[in-house]
C-alpha cells in the first residue's frame, strides 16, 4: 500500500440521494497522498454521484467533507480547483476547438482572471498530450476525434491541471486494452508522486490491480470498504452485483468473472461448441 501521511479528502457521516432515494448512508472515508481508492457498484448504485459529492460540486444530504483539511465552502473556487480535479465520465464538445486548446482549459486554475497562457502552462499542456500520445494530434479539431481519443485527451487535461486530489469517472471508459493499461500504469506513477486517486470503475479486474482499497457501494445505503486483497471476494462481488461471480486462477494471480453457464442454449444451426459439456470452472474464491 502506498499511503503515506496527509490526508487530502476526508468525509464523515457522508449520505448521498437522489430524488428521495438513498444511494449511500453515513459514509465515513480518508484518502490519504499516494493512495488508490477504487469504487465498485452495479448500474445506478450512485458511483457517479458520490465522486461528484466527493469533489464538492453537489452537496451531501448529511455529513462533513474535508478537501485537505479545509470545508469546500471555505476554500476559494480557483483554490479549490488547485486542489481537485474531477474526470467526468464523459465529455461533450459543443464548439469547435483544437486539442491543444481543449487540453489548456486544464491550466485555468493556475491563470490569473483575464490572464492568458504562458509558456509554462503550454509546455505542461504539451506534456501531458505526450503522455497520452496524442502530441502529434495537438492541432486537430476535439470533434474529429474518436471515443477513445477523446476519452485520452479527457485524461491529459485532467492530468494538466495538477491537482494533487484526483477523482475518475471511468477513466478507462471507450479505451482499448493498450491505452487501458497506460492510463492505471499513469494513476500508479500519480500516486508514486504522493497524489490521491479515488476512482470509480466497472471491470473488478482493474480495480484488483491498481486499487489499495475498494469501496463497495450497494446502492440502497450500504456500503463496504477494506483494503482490496480482502474485500474483493467473489462472496462480496456477487453481492454487490447481484450475480454469481467466480475467482479463476490467471498466470500467478487471479480473476472474477461471472459465472455464466451455457447449459441449456441451443447452437445455432451448423455451429458446434466443443465446450458446451466440459464442467463448470470451480470456485477458486
Amino acid at each position: 500500500m502506498r499511503v503515506s501521511s496527509g490526508s487530502l479528502l476526508s468525509a464523515t457521516g457522508i449520505d448521498v440521494t437522489v430524488a428521495e432515494r438513498l444511494l449511500v448512508s453515513a459514509l465515513d472515508l480518508e484518502v490519504g497522498r499516494g493512495e488508490i481508492l477504487a469504487i465498485l457498484g452495479k448500474n445506478g448504485s450512485g458511483k457517479t454521484l458520490l465522486l461528484h459529492t466527493l469533489a464538492a460540486l453537489r452537496s451531501p444530504a448529511a455529513g462533513t467533507l474535508r478537501i485537505r483539511g479545509d470545508a469546500p465552502a471555505s476554500i476559494p473556487a480557483r483554490e479549490l480547483a488547485r486542489r481537485r480535479v474531477l474526470l467526468p465520465q464523459s465529455s461533450e464538445d459543443i464548439f469547435p476547438a483544437t486539442v491543444l486548446e481543449t487540453v489548456l482549459t486544464g491550466r485555468h486554475p493556475h491563470i490569473a482572471r483575464l490572464g492568458v497562457e504562458s509558456a509554462e502552462d503550454k509546455r505542461i499542456a504539451l506534456d501531458a498530450l505526450a503522455t497520452l500520445e496524442l502530441a502529434d494530434m495537438q492541432e486537430r479539431d476535439v470533434l474529429t476525434l474518436s471515443g477513445g481519443e477523446r476519452q485520452r485527451l479527457a485524461v491529459a487535461q485532467t492530468l494538466a491541471q495538477g491537482s494533487e486530489l484526483l477523482l475518475l469517472d471511468e477513466p478507462t471508459n471507450h479505451l482499448d486494452p493498450k491505452h487501458q493499461l497506460e492510463v492505471l500504469a499513469l494513476i500508479e506513477k500519480l500516486a508514486g508522486e504522493g497524489k490521491a486517486v479515488v476512482l470509480s470503475l466497472h471491470d473488478v479486474n482493474l480495480a484488483a490491480r491498481i486499487s489499495d482499497r475498494c469501496l463497495l457501494l450497494f446502492g440502497d445505503g450500504r456500503w463496504q470498504l477494506g483494503r482490496s486483497d480482502d474485500i474483493l471476494s467473489a462472496e462480496n462481488l456477487a453481492a454487490l452485483y447481484g450475480t454469481p461471480m467466480q475467482r479463476l486462477a490467471a498466470g500467478d494471480g487471479s480473476v472474477f468473472v461471472p459465472a455464466f453457464s451455457r447449459r441449456g442454449r441451443e447452437a445455432a444451426p451448423g455451429i458446434h461448441d466443443a465446450d458446451a459439456d466440459s464442467p463448470p470452472a470451480p470456485n477458486g474464491s
